[in-house]
């Protein structure tokens, strides 16, 4: 399948270069002309384990980065892939998400046939629909029988996060129609793992809901570290206590360096 992904960053550079390794033919749009450089020499930008020599063995062959939208002209599915990072109140910015979207719909104003935009970029709940899916079809002008949207989030841990990507715990796939979906689902048809299909808000909050969640534990176990500090217990033997409970597991339950 012809895949374009839009944001070079972590995700989407790691997602780029996945995807090329599953056999699908994939193009990298990067408005940062070093970064295109880099990837194009294979060189990339960021370190993760196994990523430069995967990149080594897809590019320029079924992998290229570029700074030019007009790839999407001959893609299936096209991925979001940009950053959302904290404003000063602590709400997501999503102004990259608005400019990729837009910037989306004008070249599909140029072309014909069944497209889908995939959001790959954590967002919350209601983005997909009320800004990609609005934007996407303000400046494509086209009916939406012909673009297909789809909420795709990553569950990708820095430093394994190809590991994770080609080996994770669930695939979750949100749209709005099934036609959408099922694309989407057949791009990730050689990885084996469990697929979710939800809709576009369940997808996004299931996200929200797992960051929350992996952040409360590691919390609480630093807490739990700071008690046993205070009265001389080994909290990594608690720990291990506490992990081998089923309901809990031993993931994300170490005590970090915040421990006071």
């Amino acid at each position: 399948m012809k895949i374009s992904v839009v944001g070079g960053g972590y995700v989407g550079l790691v997602s780029a270069v996945c995807f090329a390794e599953l056999g699908h033919a994939v193009s990298l749009i990067e408005i940062d002309k070093s970064k295109v450089k880099a990837i194009n020499s294979g060189r990339p930008p960021i370190y993760e384990e196994g990523l430069k020599d995967m990149l080594l063995e897809h590019i320029g062959r079924n992998l290229s980065a570029t700074v030019e939208y007009n790839v999407i002209d001959n893609s299936d599915a096209v991925f979001i892939c940009v950053g959302t990072p904290s404003d000063s109140d602590g709400r997501a910015d999503l102004s990259m998400i608005q400019s990729a979207s837009e910037s989306i719909g004008e070249r599909l104003r140029k072309g014909t046939g069944y497209k889908v935009v995939v959001v790959k970029s954590t967002a919350p709940p209601g983005t997909t629909e009320t800004l990609v899916m609005s934007k996407v079809m303000e400046h494509s002008c086209r009916g939406t029988e012909e673009i297909g949207f789809v909420m795709n989030p990553e569950f990708l841990r820095e430093g394994l996060a190809i590991r994770d990507f080609m080996n994770p715990d669930r695939i979750v796939i949100g749209s709005v129609d099934e036609n959408a979906g099922d694309l989407v689902e057949t791009i990730y048809e050689d990885i084996d793992s469990p697929v979710l299909r939800t809709s576009l808000t369940g997808a996004e909050m299931i996200k929200y809901a797992s960051n929350a969640f992996l952040a409360t534990k590691i919390s609480f176990s630093n807490e739990i570290g700071n008690i046993c500090k205070k009265i001389g217990i080994d909290v990594y033997e608690v720990m291990r206590g506490v992990g081998l409970d089923h309901r809990i597991s031993p993931h994300f339950l170490n005590a970090g360096a915040s421990c006071r």
